[in-house]
């Protein structure tokens, strides 16, 4: 997805449309949890070891970033409206390596942690990546994201401020259009 302006990069429409019947497994996570996201370069589960470019392409460097958005039930299938707020971002490091670098040398996977601050309930979890690689352009940087539902149990109170998609990127902003 180039666009940050569609409702495809809420939950990553366009060539991976939400799927129906709708999922309605709700992933329980205590806060305070070491929680992984896993990414892949196909539209298989799981990796594919004869792909070169799995779990995404070498030259697609850029940071990693996730959201949550909570919601009276994980299982509703609009995500238009959804109020966001980032938990997780690694991007640039001090020694000139990427987020991208470690998921592709944790073969598709990153973990991080819940913080225990977040409150008890139900969320859509939503992992992203932003490959930088087209970035020197408009509509050059591309956005990998998928969505969880997730149920968080003993939470604290967090009430953080939030961002909306689309709405949180613009396309001119420095990290997305890199000059």
């Amino acid at each position: 997805i180039n666009d940050v302006t569609t409702n495809d990069i809420i939950c990553n429409g366009g060539p991976n449309p939400l799927v129906t019947p709708f999922d309605t497994t709700i992933i329980d996570i205590p806060a305070g949890a070491t929680v992984t996201a896993e990414f892949h370069h196909g539209l298989v589960d799981g990796p594919t070891p004869s792909d070169g470019d799995d779990p995404i392409a070498p030259s697609h460097k850029g940071p990693i970033m996730v959201y949550l958005a909570k919601v009276s039930s994980a299982l509703q299938t609009t995500m238009t409206g959804l109020q966001w707020f980032k938990i997780y971002e690694d991007g640039l490091r001090s020694d000139g390596s990427w987020a991208v670098d470690s998921l592709i040398a944790n073969k598709g996977k990153v973990s991080f942690t819940l913080p225990s601050c977040v409150a008890s309930g139900e969320y859509f979890m939503r992992a992203e990546i932003i490959a930088l690689h087209g970035g020197g352009s408009s509509l050059g940087s591309q956005f990998y994201m998928g969505c969880a539902q997730i149920r968080v149990t003993g939470g604290g109170s967090l009430s953080p401020a939030t961002v909306s998609f689309p709405g949180a990127y613009r396309q001119n902003d420095p990290g997305i259009l890199v000059k």
